[in-house]
């Protein structure tokens, strides 16, 4: 498919135009980083397994009445979307204390938690992508209780669907980030799952060995992280032929 106009382009995946009214094209880069892109690194196949990992993903929450952005996968690095406003909020859900909340509340990484728990942060990279409450969301508009209400109901929806795929790959999901884009029919909006699901945007952790599957790797140097999301598209059955075998990053000044 020939590229149209680039729409937006992000830390790991850039948009543009899609064919037809009302679609985009989200090209998936090899660009990894953490801690608001002060750590980067370019990963040779990053973009590929991240593709294909968040199609199985978001085409599994689809076909069990979730609804997300994602019509089809267009080649190894690019899906065709659906074109959504997105909501300025991140939607963090927690299964096990790990990375901010352990630093937070002093409890101790592997805790599990009583329930999972629902967390918002505000879209700011310039802000470090704050915390905030609902009260923040409703009373700057960036949400109404409503919507607030659904995208719990959508991400809960999505832990319980992650939660069953990783656990039987001997996965253990430690929380994840989604993000909630709207879309129109009418007068009426609903909401979607949007961005993308990958080991970008999830902790994996091996359920016998507590081996991290995850960016983590990255952020704390823990190996290599394209070994890292191989395994993940391996347990999954959805490694593509030519990402077997991956080159370690490089980094970028």
């Amino acid at each position: 498919m020939a590229r149209r106009t680039k729409v937006y382009e992000g830390k790991a995946k850039v948009l543009y135009e899609g064919p037809e009214p009302g679609t985009l094209v989200q090209y998936f880069k090899d660009d990894a980083t953490a801690f608001n892109a002060e750590k980067k690194a370019v990963v040779d196949g990053k973009g590929v397994l991240n593709n294909r990992l968040s199609e199985f993903f978001m085409a599994g929450l689809n076909a069990i009445g979730v609804p997300t952005h994602f019509i089809r996968r267009i080649n190894m690095r690019e899906q065709l979307i659906r074109a959504v406003e997105m909501i300025p909020v991140e939607v963090v859900v927690r299964n096990v204390a790990a990375g901010s909340l352990s630093k937070r509340l002093g409890i101790e990484e592997g805790t599990a938690l009583p329930r999972p728990i629902v967390e918002f942060y505000f879209k700011d990279d310039a802000l470090g992508d704050p915390l905030v409450s609902e009260e923040h969301i409703v009373a700057f508009g960036w949400a109404s209780q409503q919507d607030l209400d659904d995208m719990v109901s959508l991400a809960l929806r999505v832990n319980d669907f992650l939660s069953g795929v990783m656990l039987g790959v001997g996965i253990r999901l430690v929380d994840f980030k989604i993000e909630v884009g709207r879309i129109w029919d009418g007068d009426f909006q609903r909401l979607i799952v949007a961005d993308e699901i990958s080991p970008d945007s999830c902790r994996l952790w091996d359920v016998k060995t507590g081996q991290r599957l995850d960016k983590d790797v990255f952020r704390r140097d823990l190996g290599d992280l394209a070994d890292a999301y191989t395994e993940v598209a391996r347990r999954l059955g959805v490694l593509p032929s030519n990402a077997t075998h991956l080159t370690k990053p490089t980094l970028i000044n």
